[in-house]
């Protein structure tokens, strides 16, 4: 049974490591570069479908040629990321950071599913949604599997 001092708080949170390690760094940028490639996809890149004329792919060009695979790299670094950051050296690696990440994954996915389902045969286009199709899926799926990524570290 552990002991502690009067002048200790037991539910104080115990840092076993740096607040920024070369690691959470790392998939801070991931993270970050994700989100920017997938909205500079969508904003600079992206031929709008639903224009009377569409127009010719912006940017560079080998990003007009990716198409849709765009998402699948943004999405998919912004999902390395978050998986990087489940390692103790993190501060979401260790202590409350944990349960806040799984959980957080686990309910941005089940909500991406659910959004995905909801607005599917409907004339409501949304974002980045109305893009991916069934990909929608893959995401939300891959969200929770980073989610039980933080639940292995779970103590």
């Amino acid at each position: 049974m552990a002991k502690f001092r009067m002048d200790e708080d037991p539910l104080k949170e115990r840092h076993s490591g740096p607040r920024f390690s070369v690691r959470f760094v790392l998939a801070l940028l991931l993270m970050a570069g994700g989100i920017a490639w997938v909205a500079y996809f969508w904003f600079v890149v992206r031929v709008d479908p639903s224009a009377a004329q569409p127009g010719e792919p912006g940017g560079p060009t080998f990003m007009g040629d990716l198409g849709r695979g765009n998402y699948g790299i943004g999405i998919g670094a912004f999902l390395l990321g978050l998986a990087i950051s489940a390692h103790p050296s993190t501060p979401l690696g260790r202590g409350r950071g944990v349960v806040v990440g799984m959980l957080g994954c686990f309910i941005v996915g089940l909500i991406w599913i659910c959004t995905f389902y909801l607005f599917t045969n409907t004339s409501t286009e949304l974002w980045v949604l109305g893009d991916l199709d069934q990909w929608n899926l893959v995401v939300g799926i891959g969200f929770m599997a980073v989610g039980f990524i933080f639940a292995t570290r779970w103590e």
